[in-house]
């Protein structure tokens, strides 16, 4: 059982598979791992917007990302990849527009093998209305939204915070998520007022 590169699309993910997308240098010599998923909500229907759209960059491709740092041995030996300095790295930017040296993985459904069992690779998502410190300052960018510049969506007047964490399950294991029942009125306020709001309600 191995896993191989080049074998899956952000944009072609099914519900319930997941993508390793790429690897970023990072600091203290580590790579940080980026995952990708479209994880089903039984509970919530699929966006048909976003299926009709899907060739329009401004529309999501459903999937949802997380992050996790691995030792570039470590990485090298689970993923019989090449993550050295001599591997296959270029140039381009994250998520933020900054330049970093990243490496192309598109590993579809990744996987470890103990002893002969597979564990896969899955995103797990916890939704909280109590904000870490940089969500707490960065309101607009990290409160749920409808869509990326959409109303804020609130849980019992509360803003609603989706947190990712990448963790390892038995193959054919669901992965447990925590999301919040979301109100039906919309918070449509500008993002100085929402801040404003927030930080009174927080204190």
């Amino acid at each position: 059982m191995e896993n191989h590169l080049n074998t899956g699309k952000i944009e072609d993910l099914q519900p319930g598979e997941s993508l390793l997308v790429d690897a970023k240098k990072v600091k203290n010599g580590k790579i940080q791992l980026h995952f990708a998923e479209r994880i089903s909500n039984g509970d919530r229907p699929m966006s048909a917007l976003t299926i009709l759209n899907a060739s329009d960059p401004r529309f999501s491709s459903g999937a949802r990302r997380a992050w996790a740092t691995a030792e570039v041995s470590d990485a090298a030996e689970r993923f019989n990849v090449n993550f050295g300095d001599d591997g296959d790295w270029y140039v381009g930017q994250d998520s933020k527009g900054e330049e970093v040296e990243l490496l192309d993985l598109n590993i579809l459904n990744p996987f470890i093998d103990v002893n002969g069992n597979k564990f896969m690779f899955k995103i797990q998502v916890n939704e909280t209305i109590n904000a870490n410190e940089w969500q707490a300052e960065n309101l607009e960018r990290a409160a749920k939204r409808r869509g990326a510049k959409g109303d804020y969506i609130t849980h019992n007047g509360d803003y609603i915070f989706s947190n990712t964490v990448v963790v390892l399950v038995p193959e054919g294991v669901e992965v447990k998520h925590t999301f919040l029942e979301s109100d039906n009125t919309p918070v449509i306020t500008g993002p100085e007022m929402d801040l404003k709001q927030f930080q009174t309600a927080t204190e």
